[in-house]
């Protein structure tokens, strides 16, 4: 179901994703309208005639997380284990460029990668593999969209709803609109350590600011193809959850066994626990 007007500049700029990218990123913060926008992204691409194929966080995670391998880094208060969160980022930019090599040349991929926390931010860090001309060049868009501070609030208000009552099973794994806020202050306080805002109140609630936020994924993003887009209204959901998408969609995700080899991979190489704490604090650095 497609839900843009067809006269507004977000279907404009979604349709030019849609017909003319190869792969799409879709990046930011939990609650800003990434799943919303990955579903219209998705109807625009298969209405054009393209194939659709989706990378997502929320899918390829329990994968991982349920793996052999990952059960000696369980998940604590609902937070995803840093080791998983390396292991999935591991297997993402092959998965990546495997998918380009196997895939017609009008199919499209889709990715959801959230960035923060060390959450697939790899595919923002230049890195001489077989994934890096796709995800440096032209048709690799990553896409911020921004809410603005109304449509934030809507947003987290629907947050609230569909924990209650989820539309669908992928809804349960939401972050709750308390998380949503204590990510969006995290975020504040990296923009002042990196020099894109002023130091706030340490007790401060921070109220939401588009600026800032856009700021702080324009920086991570600065080797990227990147766009932010400006978001200002709600789309008409009531009715839908922004995973039933109603048309074939292919999700890319590791095989269990593929799974704990990652993990087993990922321990290897990040055997001390302090360096691997230091490099989630710091997801945010990209080489230059």
């Amino acid at each position: 179901m497609l839900l843009l007007a067809a006269d507004s500049p977000l279907h404009a700029a979604l349709t030019t994703f849609a017909t003319t990218a190869r792969v799409v990123v879709v990046t930011g913060l939990p609650g800003t309208g990434k799943s919303l926008l990955i579903h219209q992204l998705a109807q625009l691409a298969h209405a054009g005639g393209r194939a659709v194929s989706l990378l997502q966080w929320d899918v390829v995670r329990p994968v991982v997380e349920g793996s052999r391998a990952a059960r000696a880094y369980p998940a604590s208060h609902g937070v995803t284990h840093g080791m998983v969160r390396v292991a999935v980022g591991r297997w993402a930019r092959g998965a990546i460029a495997a998918w380009d090599t196997q895939r017609p040349a009008d199919a499209v991929l889709i990715v959801e990668a959230p960035l923060v926390g060390h959450r697939l931010v790899e595919l923002a860090r230049p890195t001489a593999d077989a994934a890096e001309a796709l995800l440096s060049g032209p048709r690799a868009p990553f896409i911020v969209p921004v809410p603005s501070r109304t449509l934030r609030a809507h947003l987290e208000a629907e947050r609230g709803r569909r924990a209650l009552a989820p539309r669908h099973p992928r809804e349960r794994e939401d972050a709750p609109p308390e998380v949503l806020r204590d990510l969006w202050r995290q975020l504040a306080r990296l923009a002042a350590a990196l020099g894109l805002a002023p130091l706030p109140p340490a007790s401060a609630d921070l109220p939401y600011d588009p600026a800032i936020y856009a700021a702080v994924y324009e920086h991570v993003l600065r080797r990227r193809n990147r766009k932010v887009l400006s978001m200002d209204a709600a789309l008409a959901a009531d009715a839908l959850s922004p995973y039933e998408f109603g048309i074939p969609v292919e999700d890319l995700r590791p095989t269990p066994e593929e799974a704990s080899g990652l993990v087993d991979a990922a321990a290897r190489e990040w055997a001390d626990p302090d360096a691997l704490a230091t490099a989630l604090e710091r997801w945010y650095v990209t080489p230059e």
